[in-house]
């Protein structure tokens, strides 16, 4: 069983953000979303949590 390839498609062209640049280095950060506010944190495990 072969996994799928993902050259020539759109994931190729979508920007890649490093999350420790998001939250400057520590493990929180704040992301805006027209009027809603979302707080990413990277957890011990290196995990990314997104919540509202």
């Amino acid at each position: 069983m072969s996994t799928p390839s993902t050259k020539g498609t759109v994931f190729e062209t979508l920007p890649v953000y490093d999350a420790r640049d998001l939250t400057e280095g520590g493990d929180l950060a704040r992301i805006r979303l027209a009027d809603q506010l979302y707080t990413l944190r990277i957890t011990r495990a290196g995990k990314l949590i997104l919540t509202k």
